[in-house]
């Protein structure tokens, strides 16, 4: 029996982006090929042979890890060292790729070849540039493309850029007392 009345549609959800779609079947693929790669190696030589290099891949992981954050710990307090001296910090060519560097060690800890592969990739500084330009143009993109409300206008619009494209962090200090305001402040609306 009918009455008439329309049933409530269900809202429409908003479509997955490719990136939700495709990430867990790209992981499932990569441990798949992991695991097969490895009893190859373990076919062809031994499963000590394999081991081995699971292990080598844990060491030398470790060490790259701790070797870039001891390099960007050093690089944190010389440049806080000369902010607090009032010495405007000199920019250092070799200080950048210390995230990079732990990505690459990260990768080597992953067990596996491939990951291991990809480590090692990410240890050489050419492909440390590639990584970090394609990176820099990724997130600048996508903070362009950014629509009003949106975490990345936010990030857009509490950034300053000089006209060589350094950004400037700053503070407003006033000079008039007169201009300050007296008593508590309102709160922010919008």
């Amino acid at each position: 029996m009918t009455t008439g009345a329309q049933t409530p549609s269900s809202p429409a959800r908003p479509p997955r982006s490719r990136l939700r779609t495709f990430l867990p079947l790209g992981i499932a693929a990569w441990l798949v090929l992991e695991i097969w790669l490895l009893t190859v190696v373990a076919g062809a030589s031994s499963g000590f042979v394999v081991f081995l290099l699971l292990v080598a891949g844990i060491v030398l992981g470790s060490v790259v890890i701790k070797s870039a954050g001891r390099r960007a710990f050093r690089n944190l307090t010389e440049t806080l060292r000369q902010q607090q001296a009032g010495v405007m910090p000199e920019a250092r060519p070799n200080s950048e790729g210390n995230g990079l560097m732990m990505l690459g060690g990260l990768l080597l800890i992953l067990p596996g070849l491939i990951s291991d592969a990809l480590g090692l990739l990410m240890l050489l500084p050419p492909v440390q540039k590639a990584v970090s330009r394609y990176a820099e143009r990724t997130v600048e993109r996508k903070l362009r493309e950014a629509g009003p409300g949106t975490l990345g206008d936010a990030f857009r619009q509490a950034r300053m850029h000089q006209p060589d494209g350094k950004v400037v962090q700053g503070e407003v200090i006033r000079d008039d007392p007169d201009d300050a305001p007296q008593g508590p402040r309102p709160p922010l609306t919008h």
